[in-house]
């Protein structure tokens, strides 16, 4: 079967997001748009009511299966019971979950009365959780007993905003005097019948936080109209189809959980599957083989740890079912795409995108040409530049290949962010000259190809010449000794900044000074001394956020004995 999009070119011309809205059925009698009746209701209302939507791996080997036409009904009790409670339109109703069916629930619940849906990450601790609970003024929270008691309960004399606690399960209040209710026995008590109200696609739908390189977390607000970019991208960037088996291992506490584990797959009309387990790479494999997944999509820190695993444990499953596999999070490696092709038969196919942006923008499509590295080309409606930015506080287009620049963005997508909750002023710094500015510095090259180069602050300048981590990250990567690198400009009085490198290795390498040395000659080798890095420090392990990216800034921080700032979203060490 062919992909979906079969030339990107032509797919290109012509392209308008005003016609692509005809994939879309719209409310009934043209009231609106609304994330929860494209992804569930118009599915269950016709043929694909008995169709899995999704399909629940409980980590103690429990199974469930939602049929599109259930998930409808449990939404419609939900939504009931949140206007039984004075929940109103525009409220905020936050999740504090795991990978369980119940966040799926909540959400669509949530969009179908018009209020604004907020996922957190559960292994948040009790000071980020109430930060962000804070700011997002929300009046709901959905969680369970132990998570309520471990996170929130201390804080709740913090958060007068909060006025209802939802836990999952049978648990009993044990708040000191606040009520709590109970999630079966409100959806129980709720009628399975709701008729969407009215909703202008510019509704406010989703706020998504996310860490910036310094200050506090900033909300990023989504309205229902983002559902169509959903839609599109999932189709175009993943190849989905009606019938496909689709797995996104991301935690529905971020964005790409939300937008590429819930919205994009059910708009489609496929499968998902929701694997509640940590990673383990058998485990995976296992799940890959038994499911027959036909579209995948990880991140680069997931499949790096099964190149550790080594080939020999994928060959013993089979994969053949895979028919298209995807990247996302951080830049994927080179290496870990010539691996894959080598292992599965398929390459993975990283794409770009941000939270701001709310869905992919540049990706690397299944019938193009992968070329290792690189991000890919802009999607079907998505105009990007390399951009400086002037002494104005315009913007200037970079025309000649391989220039570094920003990479930019013409503001015309659907789930372009609309706002950061409440700090209108920080948002605006986010555009000038008519672009978006994404304060990641890449390159286009001739042909057309985006490349990753770094965030804007982390790019490294030393003796005049600019240089992206990733670049010298990937390379590390190639030693076998290495199992990950992490790059920082370290300051110089001489060279301006010298290239430093932190380095963890696999379990049978011993970090001493002649794999330093080894290291360094090898990098040099295939850098060039400019490029290479000067110093090595041995490191257990790289410190990420919790969705995968290279915390650069706090390996700064800490080389340079500088305040760590908000680390929040700080990867928990591996045991």
């Amino acid at each position: 079967m062919p992909p979906s999009v079969v030339d990107r070119d032509s797919a290109r011309q012509g392209f308008s997001w005003a016609s692509a809205g005809s994939e879309l059925d719209g409310l009934p009698g043209g009231a609106g748009l609304n994330i929860a009746h494209e992804a569930v209701d118009r599915h269950a209302n016709g043929t694909g009511a008995g169709r899995i939507a999704l399909r629940w791996l409980g980590r103690d080997g429990t199974r469930r299966d939602f049929s599109y036409a259930e998930l409808r009904d449990l939404s419609n009790r939900f939504a009931n019971a949140l206007r039984a409670l004075g929940v109103a339109p525009g409220d905020r109703v936050v999740s504090l979950l795991g990978r369980v069916p119940e966040l799926h629930i909540a959400a669509l619940g949530t969009w179908k009365l018009g209020a604004v849906f907020c996922p957190l990450f559960s292994a948040f601790g009790p000071e980020p959780v109430k930060t962000r609970m804070e700011k997002s003024g929300a009046r709901v929270l959905v969680t369970t007993a132990t998570l309520y008691q471990r996170k929130v309960a201390a804080s709740r004399a913090a958060l007068p905003a909060l006025e209802h606690v939802i836990l999952l399960g049978d648990a009993e209040d044990t708040s000191a005097g606040t009520p709590v209710l109970n999630w079966p026995q409100l959806l129980a008590a709720a009628s399975p019948a709701f008729t969407i109200p009215p909703t202008d696609p510019e509704t406010p739908a989703l706020i998504h936080f996310t860490s910036g390189t310094t200050g506090m977390p900033k909300g990023a607000l989504h309205v229902h109209a983002a559902v169509l970019a959903h839609h599109v991208t999932g189709r175009v960037a993943l190849d989905l189809r009606a019938g496909d088996i689709f797995w996104c291992t991301a935690d529905p506490g971020w964005v790409t959980g939300i937008s590429y584990g819930v919205i994009a797959p059910l708009s489609n009309g496929v499968t998902c599957l929701l694997d509640e387990a940590d990673f383990d790479a058998r485990r995976w494999y296992q799940l890959l083989a038994a499911e027959r997944v036909t579209v995948w999509y990880t991140a680069p820190t997931a499949i790096r740890m099964l190149m550790k695993a080594g080939p020999e444990l994928a060959r013993e499953y089979d994969l053949t079912a895979l028919r298209f596999l995807a990247s996302v999070g951080e830049p994927l490696n080179p290496e870990a795409v010539v691996w894959s092709q080598e292992v599965y038969g398929r390459c993975f196919h990283d794409n770009w995108w941000q939270t701001e942006t709310g869905g992919i923008m540049i990706a690397n499509l299944a019938a193009m040409e992968v070329r290792p590295g690189s991000m890919g080309r802009p999607l079907p409606g998505i105009e990007a530049a390399i951009v400086r930015r002037t002494a104005d506080g315009g913007a200037e287009e970079l025309t000649a290949p391989d220039t570094v620049g920003e990479l930019a963005l013409r503001p015309s997508w659907p789930s372009m962010f609309r706002a950061y909750w409440g700090e209108p002023e920080r948002y605006a710094k986010c555009f000038a000259g008519g672009y978006y500015l994404t304060g990641d510095l890449a390159r286009r090259d001739v042909d057309g190809y985006y490349w990753f180069v770094g965030r804007a602050d982390d790019v490294i300048k030393t003796m005049g010449h600019l240089i992206g981590p990733f670049e010298v990250e990937s390379i590390l990567l190639e030693h076998p000794a290495v199992a990950e690198a992490a790059v920082i400009g370290k300051p110089d009085p001489v060279a301006g900044e010298l290239v430093k490198a932190f380095v963890s290795l696999k379990g049978d390498r011993l970090p001493d000074d002649l794999l330093r040395r080894e290291l360094l000659g090898f990098a040099r080798t295939r850098l060039g001394a400019v490029v290479a890095p000067k110093e090595i420090t041995f490191l257990p392990s790289i410190p990420r956020t919790r969705s995968g990216k290279i915390m650069r800034r706090l390996l700064k921080a800490r080389e340079l004995g500088l305040p760590e700032g908000d680390t929040s979203t700080l990867e928990e060490p591996a045991h």
